[in-house]
């Protein structure tokens, strides 16, 4: 008994050391990831973690511009092969928009068309749409204007805000998901976000290549912040939720209660059909109900390659050749997808708690294919 006594007394007074430990050298965050994560029965950040972060609201306005349903709206049931895979990787919601009308949407797991989850990082095309906006307003010159001219501390490089967007920083990142070591992890549960993003140097010469680091996003969010005077929610709010129509307020987790800096690299949270709308804005080039909201020059470039030698991302956007269809997609953890096919007048949303097993094996994984070739046999296009 005596021995009993003496082992679980010095296992918490380890225990407790530990915990010490991690605060004093500033790993108080890995605290905060377990808590959030693994207490709530998870491996990995979730889609509905909201209610264990702070949040700024993104407000819709007062006018609603909802979506028409399609002539053939839920005419067509799921395939086999859709209804299996949406069984099988937790989708909550999967939306098929055609010539701007739904064709069909169905809601899994208690969630419906109103229900908010996390995009992860289809935030981040959201970000680079608010650097065009910011350029278009006169808050930021060009793509081309150097970070050191919102943040002196980097005036050693050549980091530009376009090089931000497209993934082509130099930032001193690794992009790690499941250590919680990583700046990844600390980024997402640290309390004072600025203070790790302004802690990462740039090492390699920017501009001239693709490397997609969530710090890049996070530093653009906050050059936008600076430049605009405006937190990143209220300028979303008014530069796109509230022109597009949105249904539903949304969300925009923070890092925390005093220092309320968005993670811009993450985390706005939605509704499918209110994704959708980012997506429409960008299918029409920048055009919503014949009102320019974006400039076009600056959509088409965002869907276009900015390097030859790294096809898959323009500024802010994912692109996807699939079987000689040109698709860009917003994109997200776990996959978050809004998946447009401007020729066609397709958008395909699928938002969920899993992705196909295969999702670290290629750039594109296999669940992308799946939900367009099986909304395309719905729609009853070919592909080619």
């Amino acid at each position: 008994m005596k021995f009993l006594k003496k082992f679980f007394k010095w296992t918490l007074i380890s225990i407790a050391a530990l915990v010490l430990l991690m605060y004093v050298f500033d790993y108080g965050y890995i605290l905060r990831g377990i808590r959030v994560v693994y207490f709530t029965g998870h491996k990995t950040a979730f889609i509905d973690d909201f209610p264990y972060f702070e949040s700024d609201t993104i407000k819709k306005g007062d006018n609603t511009d909802a979506w028409s349903n399609h002539k053939n709206y839920n005419t067509v049931a799921a395939t086999s092969a859709l209804e299996k895979s949406n069984q099988d990787w937790g989708t909550i919601a999967y939306v098929i928009i055609k010539n701007d009308s739904i064709w069909y949407e169905k809601y899994y797991d208690g969630f419906d068309e109103h229900s908010k989850t996390n995009s992860f990082s289809m935030a981040k095309s959201y970000v680079s749409g608010l650097l065009g906006k910011a350029i278009m307003d006169g808050h930021i010159k060009s793509l081309d204007q150097p970070l050191s001219d919102f943040y002196p501390e980097y005036s050693y490089a050549k980091t530009t805000v376009g090089d931000l967007a497209s993934m082509a920083s130099g930032l001193d990142w690794v992009e790690h998901y499941t250590s919680p070591f990583s700046v990844t992890a600390r980024a997402n549960y640290d309390d004072d976000l600025a203070e790790t993003i302004l802690n990462q140097k740039v090492v390699k010469t920017p501009g001239v290549a693709y490397e997609y680091l969530s710090g890049s996003t996070q530093l653009l969010g906050m050059v936008i912040e600076k430049a605009t005077g405006k937190t990143l929610s209220n300028y979303l709010s008014e530069s796109f939720w509230k022109p597009l129509g949105s249904s539903d307020n949304a969300l925009w987790q923070l890092d925390d209660e005093d220092h309320r800096l968005a993670k811009a690299f993450c985390c706005i949270g939605s509704n499918a059909k209110d994704f959708a709308r980012f997506g429409k804005l960008y299918k029409d080039f920048g055009k919503w109900n014949g009102q320019q909201i974006l400039d076009s020059s600056f959509v088409a470039k965002s869907i276009t390659p900015r390097f030859t030698a790294s096809p898959e991302y323009g500024y802010g956007f994912w692109l996807y050749n699939y079987k000689g269809k040109d698709f860009f997609m917003m994109r997200g953890h776990l996959g978050q997808y809004v998946i447009v096919e401007p020729n066609d007048n397709v958008i395909i949303v699928r938002l969920g708690h899993r992705k196909s097993p295969d999702n670290n094996t290629h750039i594109f994984s296999n669940d992308i294919s799946l939900y367009i070739e099986e909304g395309y046999k719905m729609l009853g296009h070919s592909l080619n």
